[in-house]
């Protein structure tokens, strides 16, 4: 049967009952909330209380994203569907998808074709409502600044220095930059304020990061919101609010647990944005299901240079996790538009392109072999335009770098069509790595920052901006200078600068503003015009959304 869309060969497929996917996963029913029949979440008492040996941790990566699609997600999903065709006890784990991009561009986040994870319709809407509850935390918090200053500023915050924004998961250009507190005396204090979306959120990184209610309530209690008049910080334990904060999110901290289209336990839980964040699924997510499989195949966002690097360089870190194998998924349609082709000129060969884009791999490939010093290999995501003259051009190139690379069907074939890249993956898996980072902890925050430029974007240094270097010097003042960078900047690029595809050289990237994320525990660096409260587009993916009178949901995909 051929299906139009992925929505549909989503609803075509009836899922198992989620405690029958539990059992799968080893986990007994006593750890199970249920969300109805095929969504749970896992009580953390279950990773107190498994005496299980971890399994391996997969990372999937991929290049520099393009309109032309890369397909990570899908590769993610259908490579732990293979691993279990191959007899291998494996499970995903990924994050959830926000409502903005849902409802913008992409259109959801649940994987495509044969390799997803159900029911796709509620993991890309509602889900079990972590997203709600870390909009409302957020909130409170900003609710209850706002509320002392207007009950007399004992705390003596600048309410020019606020840092904290309130927080809406939705693209919505209009909240960027408001004025709030108008309309007199009782309605508040008038300031300057603005909305990030939910997933650019502090609380949904402390959520993503933290490895228990205590260990919850200790980071929000570190947030910082903004600074005193004196130049102090201020943070959310000097609120007093860290205790009504976590009672909103403990029951979000839990990870959710579904399956995939071939009945695959998985682990969706979290969704922070690579480009804006540090984009991962939580670590308790990845945790559990390091206790749960021999496998664990897991995701970070975009491209390597933000997704993996954050992933390797913060959650790897923070969280004593130390992968097994990585797989960069590329697709040569991509390549040839990092080659300088537009899209409507991908379906005919054309070599030339594609060795001009093939330098964008590569340099994702070198750094997760050389800086990371991780083994590798890479997925190349097969469309029927591609050719063979291409596909082995591609093969080719990445073994002149000692890396296989293993053609993957699986968003048409299912777990069926990424045998071979799970075969490679596994052997991987048994090599021993002399897994490092990119940069030491004891490094200063510039020092730390250039590594990241220098050894990963490929790039010549970094410019500081003189309000930059101001905030640097203060934040290493205050004791803020050994944690990790969270560099936030365009996934398109790089560089900073979205227009230079392929793997530019010659260029530094602009830090413009830097700022910490103590509840998290890593420094954030705003580069370009990188911003966090996306827009809608001219044609936003809402538009094609529907639901009939029997609450079918068209539109997603």
């Amino acid at each position: 049967m051929i299906y139009k869309s992925d929505i549909e060969i989503a609803q075509s497929v009836k899922p198992e009952n989620i405690l029958d996917i539990a059992k799968k996963a080893g986990i007994d029913e006593k750890y199970i909330i249920r969300y109805g029949n095929y969504k749970a979440k896992v009580d953390l008492k279950f990773l107190k209380e498994s005496g299980a040996k971890d399994g391996k941790l997969i990372l999937v990566t991929a290049i520099t994203p393009t309109p032309a699609g890369e397909g990570k997600t899908t590769t993610t999903i259908g490579l732990a569907d293979a691993l279990r065709r191959t007899g291998r006890k494996a499970v995903v784990a990924m994050r959830e998808p926000s409502l903005g991009p849902v409802f913008g561009i992409k259109g959801g986040a649940a994987g495509g074709g044969m390799a997803q994870v159900i029911p796709m319709e509620d993991i890309n809407l509602h889900f079990t409502g972590d997203f709600h509850a870390i909009s409302a935390a957020n909130n409170l918090l900003a609710a209850m600044i706002d509320n002392h200053i207007y009950q007399g500023n004992s705390l003596n915050i600048d309410p020019r220095r606020i840092t904290w924004k309130r927080a809406v998961d939705m693209n919505d250009r209009q909240l960027r930059y408001v004025v709030d507190g108008l309309g007199g005396k009782a309605n508040g204090v008038p300031r300057e304020d603005g909305y990030d979306i939910t997933v650019a959120s502090e609380i949904m990184a402390v959520l993503c990061l933290a490895t228990s209610i205590s260990d919850l309530k200790e980071r929000i209690a570190r947030i910082i919101v903004g600074y005193t008049y004196d130049g102090l910080p201020v943070t959310a334990a000097d609120l007093k609010a860290q205790g009504a904060m976590t009672a909103l999110l403990k029951d979000a901290l839990n990870p959710n647990l579904v399956q995939t289209l071939e009945k695959t336990p998985a682990f969706v839980h979290g969704g922070p944005f690579a480009n804006i964040a540090h984009g991962c699924n939580s670590v308790t997510a990845t945790k559990v299901a390091l206790k749960t499989a021999d496998y664990v195949v897991t995701e970070a966002g975009f491209g390597a240079d933000l997704g993996a690097e954050k992933f390797l360089d913060i959650k790897c870190r923070l969280a004593g996790l130390k992968p097994d194998a990585v797989v960069i998924v590329a697709t040569v349609r991509a390549l040839k538009m990092h080659g300088g082709l537009n899209k409507n000129q991908l379906d005919s060969e054309d070599l030339a392109a594609l060795e001009r884009g093939l330098p964008n791999l590569l340099r994702h490939v070198k750094n997760i072999k050389e800086v990371y010093k991780l083994p590798s290999v890479v997925a190349i995501n097969r469309f029927p335009s591609d050719t063979e003259n291409e596909l082995n051009t591609v093969i080719k190139r990445c073994r002149e770098l000692g890396v296989n690379a293993v053609l993957s069907t699986v968003w048409a074939d299912g777990g069926a069509g990424g045998i071979d890249l799970a075969e490679e993956t596994v052997r991987l898996c048994s090599e021993k790595n002399e897994f490092t980072y990119c940069y030491e902890s004891e490094q200063s925050i510039k020092e730390k920052i250039n590594s990241v430029a220098v050894k990963i974007y490929g790039g010549d240094g970094v410019i500081f901006t003189s309000d930059a270097e101001k905030q640097i010097e203060n934040l290493e003042k205050l004791g803020f200078g050994k944690l990790p960078v969270c560099i936030a900047k365009t996934q398109y690029s790089f560089s900073d600068d979205m227009t230079l595809l392929g793997a530019p050289e010659g260029f530094k990237i602009t830090v413009r503003s830097v700022r910490v994320s103590a509840g998290a525990g890593f420094i954030v660096a705003l580069t370009g015009n990188i911003m966090t409260m996306p827009g809608l587009p001219k044609v936003p993916a809402a538009e094609k959304i529907d639901v009939d009178e029997n609450g079918k949901i068209t539109g997603l995909f």
